[in-house]
């Protein structure tokens, strides 16, 4: 889909109202360049623009294309190709999205096709006004939309990033989840803008040395983000390193407390198992016990005693056990004071 089509001359739009392909081809004959402006176009539409602007196939192909990188391409011997990706954060679902333009230049046209979530290019169109320096401004005010639009992805990034630090610096886990996909985004944001710096070099040296300044000033301001963006990366790693270490200590503390469960029922255990034994022993029902053990004074002798001399037996046996053995004690001798 065409969003705008102009004919530029001095750096001035020389009509208000959008023209056709053909008549602002026309006009960039004469003098100027025209800025032809799409937005996700289907391949018959880019194949008029083409034909009409003569351009090269792989150069188009590449247009149609989603690419991860951005790049810079000479197909012809005063035709490039700049392929630069753009990014929006979205603060609901903590996601970079990201969208692609790819940009025809020649001294006599530009072409821009714009794919999935894109910069706004009308602030660039205002902005090539302030330059009457050909069709090379329009790479200028492209690049410095597209750089300015990456400063609220860097924020939004650094204020999530806030937020998971201070929960698990705090003593609380935050979920691992959470920091993945954080630093997942923050890695697919650097290779976004790191090959960038590549790209802003080889325009420089492209263009005259009046525009040679801004697009400098425009490759500072990468650099900067550059930076910020591998610091964010590096600090997302650390934060998942502190991250599991918080939830090491949390369940090392659940091992702890189920540990102490346990030795308590085994504990019980241990003490009903004799108990057991002796209730099941005289539960049986020959004839012998039935016949011979009666009475008050049976009761107690086989019945309390029976019951109270296994336990007496064990709490010796693990008094004995508690106790400290000769070879386990230090030697005084050797005890320095």
């Amino acid at each position: 889909m065409i969003i705008d089509c102009a004919h530029y001359q001095d750096g001035r739009r020389t009509d208000e109202d959008p023209m056709s392909v053909q008549e602002a081809a026309a006009l960039s004959a004469q003098g100027g360049f025209v800025w032809l402006g799409l937005f996700e176009p289907g391949e018959e539409e880019l194949a008029q623009v083409r034909d009409t602007f003569g351009l090269h196939e792989l150069a188009v192909e590449d247009a149609l294309n989603i690419h991860m990188r951005p790049k810079i391409e000479n197909y012809e011997p005063d035709v490039q190709l700049v392929i630069l990706r753009t990014a929006r954060y979205d603060d609901a679902a903590e996601e970079v999205e990201f969208g692609e333009i790819s940009l025809f230049l020649a001294p006599t046209f530009v072409i821009t096709v714009r794919q999935g979530v894109a910069s706004e290019l009308r602030g660039a169109r205002q902005r090539l006004e302030l330059l009457a320096t050909g069709s090379a401004s329009a790479l200028w005010a492209i690049l410095d939309e597209v750089v300015d639009d990456y400063a609220p992805v860097v924020a939004g990034l650094e204020r999530d990033i806030d937020q998971i630090e201070a929960t698990v610096f705090s003593g609380a886990a935050a979920p691992t989840e959470r920091i993945y996909s954080l630093r997942r985004e923050a890695t697919d944001f650097y290779r976004a803008v790191h090959p960038l710096i590549g790209v802003t070099g080889s325009a420089e040296r492209m263009v005259n040395k009046k525009l040679r300044h801004y697009l400098r000033d425009v490759r500072d301001h990468l650099l900067t983000v550059d930076e910020e963006v591998a610091a964010q990366r590096d600090l997302l790693g650390s934060i998942l390193e502190a991250n599991m270490a918080v939830l090491s200590v949390e369940q090392t503390a659940i091992s702890v407390q189920q540990n102490s469960t346990i030795e308590q029922l085994t504990i019980l255990a241990t003490v009903f198992l004799p108990l057991t034994f002796v209730t099941g022993f005289f539960g049986q029902n020959f004839g012998w016990l039935v016949g011979h053990i009666a009475g008050a004074a049976a009761f107690v002798v086989y019945g309390i005693g029976g019951l109270l001399l296994p336990l007496v037996l064990l709490f010796s046996w693990l008094r004995l056990r508690a106790r400290p053995r000769r070879g386990d004690q230090p030697d005084p001798a050797r005890v320095q004071p």
